[in-house]
């Protein structure tokens, strides 16, 4: 019996250092072919015969990569916070508020789960050019900050909290906004952490909303200002390995800061309405 698991749990450590290996793979070869010459990006092999940074110094240099890395940056942790804030006030009131039409508002707002982005793309930029809002940073931020998952999400989480506590709090004089930023907001942390964390990570990678909204050189996001690398006539594969590379490094110290948050809060997410 004793031999048996530990034949088992060799073998899932052998399975477990595959896969790491097979993810980890990629992400080296693009490391490596982001410090080969123009010469060799196309060669193979692991080890180059000659180390380059010029990518690296081109785009920053005579690119400006590092404003674009500053678009990115604002444009992702606005939209991560403003998300959050909406979603969790918002699932707030569908969770602890009683007031008429409830269940048919979260029925509406389930539903925009449902709708493909690429179906509301056209009606969502005739609004934002209505609104006067192309060409700028808050044109990105503003229609993509609403997420119906987040506040369903949110809103499982909170059915899931005793009402004893809102209670205690409402005889100790509190209202329903400190109620839910002293009492339940604290507890939500994990799934806080992890919805932030997504958002932050999908917006830092978004291309397509942010390519329709703006067309200033200097409003370009890191993805978009990646993309231009790319022309009819040629392609600069070593700035596009090195500026991947380096977009690549807040998203790997995001992940390994907020690691156990994200495992809790993933662990909580099964929570049951």
């Amino acid at each position: 019996m004793k031999k048996s698991k530990k034949v088992l749990s060799v073998v899932l450590v052998i399975i477990g250092l595959i896969i790491s290996v097979t993810l980890f793979f990629p992400i080296l070869v693009m490391f490596i072919t982001s410090i080969k010459g123009d010469t060799e990006i196309f060669h193979l092999s692991l080890i180059p015969k000659s180390i380059s940074f010029e990518g690296y110094v081109k785009i920053f240099t005579e690119y400006g990569f590092l404003k674009n890395i500053g678009n990115s940056l604002f444009v992702a942790t606005v939209t991560t916070f403003l998300s959050l804030f909406l979603q969790s006030t918002s699932a707030y009131a569908f969770a602890r508020l009683r007031f008429r039409g409830k269940k048919i508002f979260f029925l509406i707002v389930l539903s925009t789960m449902m709708i493909p982005f690429s179906v509301i793309m056209i009606p969502l930029f005739l609004i934002t050019k209505t609104l006067h809002l192309t060409n700028t940073l808050w044109g990105i931020i503003i229609p993509i900050a609403a997420n119906g998952y987040g506040v369903y999400l949110l809103r499982q989480f909170f059915v899931t909290i005793p009402r004893d506590l809102d209670e205690s709090a409402h005889i100790d004089g509190a209202t329903h906004f400190q109620i839910f930023r002293k009492v339940l907001l604290p507890l939500c942390k994990p799934i806080l952490v992890t919805l932030g964390t997504s958002y932050f990570i999908a917006n830092w990678n978004n291309y397509l909303w942010p390519l329709i909204v703006t067309t200033k050189p200097e409003l370009k996001l890191v993805q978009v200002a990646i993309a231009g690398f790319r022309s009819e006539r040629q392609t600069l594969w070593n700035l596009i390995f090195a500026a991947t590379v380096v977009a690549s490094v807040p998203i790997f110290l995001l992940f390994s800061y907020f690691q156990s948050y994200i495992v809790e809060g993933i662990k909580s997410s099964g929570v049951k309405g």
